[in-house]
């Protein structure tokens, strides 16, 4: 099936999403939303997140998207039931494919999150986790400092490396902990520092990958694959606001030239 697949996120951070889907599916045509006009989502109300959200979803359902793919934990953790159960086409959220790496990677049990306040509030990926397999002790941590850093471009350096620091304080006494859910998808961005603060013995996981094997699943299952190309297929990317942020993270992982401006409400 030749229709686009949707990507929505609350800024850039769902572009560390992006870049595996395209990676895993370079035949497919990808329109990614980032709402950088009202980021972070994470501080926000639960009301104010599902108002954003859907303008978000409206706005690339009327590309005739196909699947969309949900790459933000606040409103995964929000809403991805109701978004599920309201629209005719499949919804990926990225709480569920990330928990699943994680339950496959830890060999102790006691398994660490890292996201917005509104990602661990929600204890979605603590009860997620715990469905997946009853054994598993999880401690969720909020790290609000993280996302507004990330999306005014602080992204290396000795201050953001004391904020990451003070943030992980918590888990400082967790020593049989050994794997680490960035429950955040802007983290990954700064995922080295990160694992440089919890030590080689832990490993830390984003939803990336696992979230664009889940999309080509059930693409292949559902029959909608595209057709192969003889080429890569650029993807579209919108922003609310600030094409700036957008570039030059683009830049950092070499991928996305072309961004966009788009009217939400």
């Amino acid at each position: 099936m030749n229709k686009p697949i949707g990507v929505i996120d609350s800024g850039i951070g769902g572009l560390t999403v992006l870049t595996e889907l395209h990676r895993q599916l370079p035949d497919e045509q990808f329109i990614y939303l980032g709402d950088t006009l009202r980021c972070p989502y994470g501080t926000k109300t639960e009301e104010q997140v599902i108002q954003y959200t859907w303008e978000l979803v409206n706005y690339l359902t009327h590309h005739d998207i196909k699947l969309l793919v949900i790459a933000c934990n606040t409103a995964t953790a929000i809403l991805l039931d109701d978004l599920r159960e309201k629209l005719s086409i499949p919804v990926i959220g990225v709480i569920e494919p990330g928990s699943r790496a994680a339950v496959q990677s830890t060999k102790t049990n006691s398994v660490g999150v890292i996201g917005t306040t509104n990602t661990v509030k929600s204890d979605a990926y603590a009860n997620t986790l715990k469905m997946l397999n009853p054994a598993i002790e999880s401690m969720s941590v909020a790290c609000p400092k993280f996302v507004p850093m990330i999306e005014n471009g602080n992204v290396t350096g000795d201050a953001v490396k004391q904020i990451v620091n003070e943030s992980l304080q918590p888990f400082q006494d967790k020593t049989e902990m050994d794997t680490l859910i960035l429950g955040c998808t802007h983290y990954p961005i700064i995922q080295d520092i990160i694992e440089e603060i919890v030590g080689d013995h832990v490993m830390v996981l984003s939803s990336a990958l696992e979230t664009a094997t889940e999309v080509r699943s059930i693409l292949a299952y559902t029959n909608t694959l595209h057709e192969p190309m003889d080429a890569p297929v650029e993807p579209i990317i919108y922003t609310t606001q600030e094409i700036q942020s957008f570039e030059k993270l683009s830049a950092l992982l070499n991928q996305f030239a072309h961004i966009h401006l788009a009217k939400v409400q």
